[in-house]
């Protein structure tokens, strides 16, 4: 199963539109757009109910209503993981059996975020998940769940069966770099800007919120470094950098649905606490699509 963790990954948004007395309900119009564009433009899978996709303000049938939607529209032509994490052991146990039922092929886990567990209850934690008997990728943030995954952590992780691989976002390259050397889970980049020196150090693929506006780009760059060709792989992070960039200027994934917005895709529609980007993020946004070269391929 680790052989599906290579290439790019959409961290898929869930698109929302006003309907009736709902102003925020999804929109399944939009959502099937979006999975037909990124899986034509090459992406190696599509995960949705993850940050991207506002999984925290769904409900438990919203959550797999969404998963199974993106599965069967995906229709086996690409890997589907779907994002099932809590920081209760329980909910994500029971979410994780969902994704099975809806006919997801993984699931990517977020360490459990606020209660700070010690490393016996993070091992727990992610036994009890793996033994639902889908595959699991781990997701390291610490600059969101307060508690940063170290490699003794790790190690010990990868010793239970079905714990394939790992989204690490931490931004910390050491960490990585002992992760790549063990050589017992696939590390795929969690973060658009670090994509590059990850996948130069051995990681096999990166889960992007860039590959909305920049997909092609993505899937160069990633074959480029594969390849060995790292000096055409750097021009195109150099020329996305900015978009990077630009995308967390405000909270993700307001910036990236202002311009989706902009350019008839989806509603600039976010679920409370989120709210629309400013127009000056909206700006900054655009401003950087319009030197990574993709602006009119978007229609602005």
């Amino acid at each position: 199963m680790a052989e599906m963790l290579s290439g790019i990954f959409t961290a898929l948004i869930t698109p929302f539109r006003v309907a009736g007395d709902r102003p925020d309900a999804i929109d399944w119009t939009a959502l099937e757009l979006l999975v037909e564009d990124q899986i034509d433009c090459g992406v190696s899978g599509l995960i949705p109910c993850g940050t991207t996709g506002e999984a925290s303000t769904l409900s438990g049938e919203e959550h797999t209503q969404v998963v199974r939607f993106v599965v069967e529209r995906a229709a086996g032509r690409v890997p589907v993981i779907a994002g099932a994490g809590s920081n209760s052991t329980r909910e994500a146990v029971g979410l994780t059996r969902a994704a099975q039922e809806a006919g997801a092929d993984a699931v990517l886990s977020v360490t459990p975020y606020y209660n700070r567990p010690q490393p016996d209850g993070i091992v727990l934690h992610y036994r009890s998940i793996a033994a639902v008997g889908l595959p699991v990728v781990l997701y390291n943030i610490p600059s969101r769940t307060g508690i940063g995954l170290t490699i003794d952590d790790y190690r010990r992780l990868a010793e239970i069966p079905g714990i394939i691989g790992t989204k690490e976002a931490s931004g910390d390259f050491a960490l990585a770099d002992d992760l790549l050397a063990d050589g017992k889970l696939t590390v795929l980049s969690g973060d658009d800007a670090k994509a590059l020196p990850l996948l130069a150090m051995g990681a096999k693929g990166l889960i992007s919120v860039a590959s909305h506006l920049a997909c092609r780009d993505l899937v160069d760059l990633h074959d480029l470094v594969i390849e060995g060709d790292l000096a055409s792989a750097q021009a195109i992070h150099r020329r996305l950098l900015p978009l990077f960039r630009a995308l967390f200027v405000e909270s993700n994934p307001a910036p990236l649905k202002a311009v989706l917005a902009d350019c008839d895709r989806i509603a600039n529609v976010l679920r409370s606490p989120l709210v629309p980007a400013t127009e000056a993020c909206l700006a900054e946004v655009k401003a950087a699509l319009a030197l990574a070269g993709t602006a009119k391929t978007l229609g602005l």
